[in-house]
């Protein structure tokens, strides 16, 4: 096992390495970013002074390992627009996406755990139809789509939800369905296929030839073994989600690190976009990491290993 999360680690750092190398490429992507900086009507003498005052004058390796070393330390540079240090803003704004992602993998969990027990204990009958169907349903259907109709119906029509705004817990209630149903269906299927494989192996007969009652048959023995790789997707889906809150929070304009993301995109803030779009990426490398760590733990084959 130790072996298994050494090369995970290893791989982890070389994929943080490469996001880093691309996340400070993109300043250079859309051109020079003087010039950008600068603005339309500006002069040569202006550009020269922006290029030298915020170094793009040096070599672009060199700026990027300065960068590199900065963010280690937590300095993520200084925001071109709200003048403030990048981590200051982010901080303030992460509780909000943090909170968004924790209260939808938790929606999300007691929708498709239940849900896709039902429907293997009782295959091809109307609830795992219905389930099917609610997963087909949740792939297909575009977050910022559902987003919008929710706040028709419950924002605008009934009036009992807030349509944006993170003040009160209420305001986290439709974008939490949002996200929560969005990652449902891959958990739900899991927990339905693995349960169907467990329920038709060989000591799941065994154990009701030993006259075991079929509630400790099902959740004593089966589900503790197929929940196995719904917690590893589980925790890559919660990297995701915190990664990939930016429509999502853009819809019902939660004022959380995806909704900045947008923002600093609108208003060409180089130094911000860098921060987000490395801690996104770093979110789920995290997460991945540590669900290939839980499976290396929960599985016996792979802990023997």
């Amino acid at each position: 096992m130790l072996k298994l999360i050494a090369t995970k680690l290893m791989m982890a750092a070389l994929v943080a390495l490469t996001v880093s190398a691309i996340s400070f490429s993109l300043v250079y992507m859309a051109g020079d970013p003087a010039i950008s900086l600068a603005g339309e009507n500006s002069t040569a003498e202006d550009i020269r002074i922006i290029r030298e005052r915020y170094g793009f004058d040096r070599p672009v390796v060199m700026q990027y390992l300065d960068w590199v070393w900065s963010a280690l330390r937590g300095d993520l540079g200084t925001s071109h627009y709200f003048n403030q240090p990048v981590s200051e803003i982010i901080m303030d704004r992460l509780g909000t996406t943090v909170t968004l992602g924790v209260s939808a993998i938790i929606l999300a969990l007691i929708i498709a755990l239940p849900l896709g027990v039902v429907a293997a204990v009782r295959p091809n009958s109307w609830i795992d139809r219905l389930a099917v169907f609610f997963a087909v349903v949740g792939e297909a259907i575009p977050s910022f789509w559902f987003g919008l109709l929710l706040i028709v119906i419950f924002a605008i029509n009934l009036g009992v939800l807030p349509a944006s705004g993170s003040s009160t817990w209420q305001s986290f209630v439709l974008p939490t369905i949002v996200l929560g149903y969005f990652a449902a269906p891959a958990l739900m299927r899991l927990t339905r296929a693995g349960m169907i494989d467990v329920l038709s192996s060989d000591y799941i007969r065994t154990a009701k030839a030993k006259g075991l009652k079929p509630r400790k048959i099902l959740f004593k023995h089966a589900l503790r073994n197929a929940v196995i790789p719904v917690v590893s997707l589980a925790a890559v889906q919660m990297g995701f989600m915190l990664g990939g809150s930016v429509v999502v929070e853009t819809v019902f304009a939660l004022h959380g690190a995806g909704f900045l993301a947008w923002q600093s995109i609108s208003r060409n803030d180089l130094p911000v976009m860098q921060a987000l779009i490395l801690m996104f990426s770093m979110f789920y490398i995290v997460f991945t990491f540590l669900a290939d760590v839980l499976n290396a733990w929960l599985d016996p084959r792979l802990r023997g290993g």
